[in-house]
């Protein structure tokens, strides 16, 4: 009789799902089949559906519920309130069947017992509907924490029940063609993790902006979940390899140190069966992030695992006792908007720049525009209109309502997997998260375009802004005459190019990373004693999170680098180390103390010449052990080294041998170092410098304005850079047939094939080996060449 009302979580698994929902029958799915792998999930029980259908059965309940929303228009945000609240208030009221109170009552003992004292539990909610593959009801429910004794859990359970009828639940089903009859809920009573003296979080098996496979996402922060989930904080997050945790080399590729602001705790028996507040992090601990590296490994290797045995992408939450110290998985279920994408690519651009009024973490790669609506609370949600971009601190289920009238979505608070986040990818609008101070700087009625096609950090600019969406199919890509690579400089982009057709990337640049992920002079970081106080200041506030300055440096370029290597591998990723030229390098922090003034940087101290100078080859050396660690340490052994504006011979020769000094030796380990072919110098003595290279990769606007005598800034001259220019031909045949002749790598990289078809054709007639592109142009070129060819 016991379990036709209640069952203890190691006899369910997914036959049950009927039975206590997707989420407990994962639960006990997990704990019969994967607890042998080191998959350790806290024991508890679930009520069945047919004990809920019980209940609903009282006083011809059931019935009553049909009929109040069979006239309810869920669409009147009003009228979908009132009939929430009141099927709400007849649940709460209707007693539990004793039978069931009694089998709540014996499960409940019998899990204090086997914990040895009296411990909290969660009480859960888990739908019968729920979690399915087709579906996301994650968050429809209540969840109740730190509840105490067997009186407040059998009231939780009720309050569970009747969070069925949740104004989000409702309209919910209703726009998802759910029959609410046919919709049961089982409450889940777990023991609770001590997160609260810990931290907790969630992990998507899959990159949730790109759908990008191969990485395992996680987010992170202190104390309890909800938290998260909620979008109440702004979470660490952290991105591991799967190939590279897989072969037992450091597969963590990138880290973002999150704000962290608050975090959710017990608050101790006086506060009732919902007993958990809301505290403030302290700055030393907001300044570290919240998991070690073990930590970090430990759960991906789990999100593997759960992954593994259910053969589909999953998104699950975790966390970490701060008493005993262990890991714990708390629930998994199918990811269901990303791994349900099809094979087309969509795109948007913005034609026009505005102020820029905020900005924060941007989710999905769509734009969308509309009449700002600032909304402070639940009460304003009907001033919601469609097309409206919907602004506020954050959100939660009970906002879902409104939320698909907007044209986009825009908190101060939340990361990625923040419920704002996991319903603009559902409703497929764009929405930027964590700004911060958006309700601030954003006017209620302004007119706001809301950008998301620009990388990690979203945009919300004034005014609405002209923009232009394409769609192209990439299923049955014509095979191209010759390889098509990309040129990517941003590696919070990388997962989401690597899904275009692609032959790897021959130009990855690290300009961005060092300007935007770093920001800081190398040299002031290796010297960072000698900095200014505010200088000081200004490099502890970016290095936050990293052991010391100098580890700040070579981490995250290592982490820039490998994200796009991992993103393309295993086709090759060539890299090309740092081109900033002085007037460049002077504006980052603590850089103009370091940078000599020169009337033409372009033609000044850059490339090789600055590699091999005494001033600057402690900060190459930082480089080069960026490079080494994502070859060496973290196994991406596709990475290629590209050395840019190489004048003479000379300096050939002294920047590979300081290249081979820093372990990073032509041909050792498969290491190939190409050369930027963009001086004359470079063409008229190319089989002298292809001694020194395993090939050339063309720079053909330095190339062209180099031949030409021209600056290709200067707005008197610009009519006259073209790269079809017979000298720059010539130029380019030299290094090309050069190359065919030795037998090595010939590339370009550049523009030049895309804007003018007749010079593809003419490489392609010379023989070049590659073209590199940037990523809008790829698709279009590639159709181009491949139908040329035909």
């Amino acid at each position: 009789m016991s379990q036709r009302y209640t069952i203890d979580f190691e006899h369910l698994g997914m036959p049950d799902l009927a039975v206590v929902g997707g989420k407990n029958a994962s639960l006990g799915e997990m704990i019969s089949h994967l607890a042998k792998l080191g998959i350790t999930v806290p024991g508890g029980f679930a009520t069945t559906a047919e004990a809920y259908r019980e209940y609903l059965a009282h006083d011809g309940l059931a019935a009553r519920i049909s009929q109040e929303l069979s006239r309810t228009n869920v669409d009147d945000v009003a009228a979908l309130t009132r009939t929430g609240a009141r099927i709400r208030a007849w649940l709460q009221a209707a007693p539990l069947p004793a039978a069931l109170e009694q089998g709540i009552r014996s499960a409940y003992a019998a899990l204090m017992q086997q914990s040895g004292r009296e411990i909290p539990v969660a009480v859960r909610s888990s739908a019968t509907a729920e979690d399915l593959p087709e579906a996301s009801f994650a968050g429809q429910q209540e969840t109740f924490l730190n509840v105490r004794g067997i009186e407040r859990v059998l009231i939780a359970v009720k309050d569970v029940f009747a969070s069925l009828f949740n104004d989000r639940a409702i309209a919910y089903r209703a726009h998802h063609g759910y029959d609410h009859a046919q919709v049961a809920l089982s409450a889940g009573i777990q023991r609770m993790v001590r997160s609260d003296l810990g931290a907790s979080g969630v992990m998507f098996t899959l990159d949730t902006e790109s759908g990008f496979d191969r990485v395992v996402f996680i987010t992170a922060a202190y104390g309890l979940g909800e938290t998260v989930v909620q979008g109440a904080v702004n979470p660490d997050e952290f991105y591991v390899y799967k190939p590279a945790l897989a072969a037992g080399k450091y597969p963590i590729v990138r880290r973002n140190l999150g704000s962290k602001a608050s975090m959710m705790v017990y608050a101790g028996d006086e506060a009732g069966a919902k007993s958990v507040k809301t505290i403030e992090v302290s700055a030393d601990a907001r300044a570290r992030f919240c998991l070690s590296d073990a930590e970090v490994l430990e759960l991906a290797k789990q999100a593997v695992i759960i992954e593994h045995h259910y053969q589909r992408p999953m998104d699950i939450e975790w966390a970490k006792d701060g008493a005993d110290g262990k890991l714990y998985i708390l629930q998994a279920r199918p990811e269901t908007v990303k791994s349900r994408a099809g094979q087309k690519l969509e795109r948007y651009e913005l034609k026009q720049r505005g102020p820029v009024l905020a900005e924060g973490r941007s989710i999905g790669q769509k734009i969308g525009a509309g009449t700002a609506k600032v909304i402070h609370e639940l009460g304003e949600m009907q001033r919601i209109e469609k097309g409206d971009v919907l602004v506020t601190d954050m959100t939660d289920p009970d906002w879902e309502p409104i939320m698909k009238r907007a044209a986009a979505i825009v908190t101060n608070r939340g990361g990625r997997t923040c419920h704002a986040a996991i319903i603009a990818r559902e409703l497929g609008i764009p929405a930027v998260v964590g700004c911060g101070d958006a309700t601030r700087k954003i006017r209620d009625g302004q007119q706001v375009t809301v950008s998301c096609a620009e990388g990690d950090t979203g945009h919300i600019y004034a005014g609405k802004l002209a923009f232009e969406r394409s769609e192209i199919s990439l299923d049955n890509m014509p095979k191209p005459p010759l390889k098509v690579m990309m040129n990517v400089g941003n590696p919070e982009r990388a997962f989401d190019f690597a899904m275009l057709p692609n032959q790897g990337v021959g130009l990855a640049r690290l300009e961005f990373i060092i300007n935007r992920m770093i920001g800081v002079h190398p040299k002031a970081l290796l010297n960072f004693e000698a900095q200014a106080p505010e200088v000081q200041q200004q490099i502890r506030e970016r290095m936050a999170g990293y052991q010391d300055p100098v580890s700040f440096y070579v981490e995250r370029l290592a982490e820039g680098v490998a994200t796009i290597a991992a993103a393309f591998a295993p086709q090759p990723v060539i890299v090309r180390t740092s081109d900033f030229k002085s007037n460049e390098y002077a504006n980052m922090i603590g850089g103009r103390q370091y940078e000599p003034h020169e009337e033409n940087p372009m033609l000044g101290f850059r490339g090789a010449s600055r590699y091999i100078a005494d001033s600057f080859r402690a900060c190459f050396d930082l480089e080069c052990r960026a490079l080494r660690k994502v070859r060496e340490d973290m196994g991406l052994e596709n990475v290629e080294v590209m050395i840019p504006f190489i004048r003479t011979l000379d300096e050939a020769r002294q920047v590979t041998e300081l290249l081979a000094r820093n372990g990073l030796k032509r041909g050792e380990r498969g290491l190939k170092i190409i050369m930027m072919c963009e001086l004359p110098s470079n063409a008229v003595l190319a089989e002298q410098f292809l001694e020194y290279f395993d090939g050339f990769s063309i720079g053909s606007n330095d190339m062209t304005q180099l031949t030409l005598g021209l600056d290709r800034d200067s707005g008197v001259i610009a009519h006259l850079f073209d790269e079809r220019n017979a000298a720059v031909k010539a130029m380019l045949s030299m290094a090309i047939q050069a190359c065919r002749k030795h037998k090595k790598y010939i590339g370009i990289c550049g523009q030049g094939p895309s804007d003018h078809p007749d010079l593809a054709r003419w490489l392609l007639e010379q023989g070049i080996e590659s073209v590199s592109l940037n990523p809008d142009t790829v698709v279009e070129t590639w159709l181009y060449l491949a139908g040329d060819a035909k």
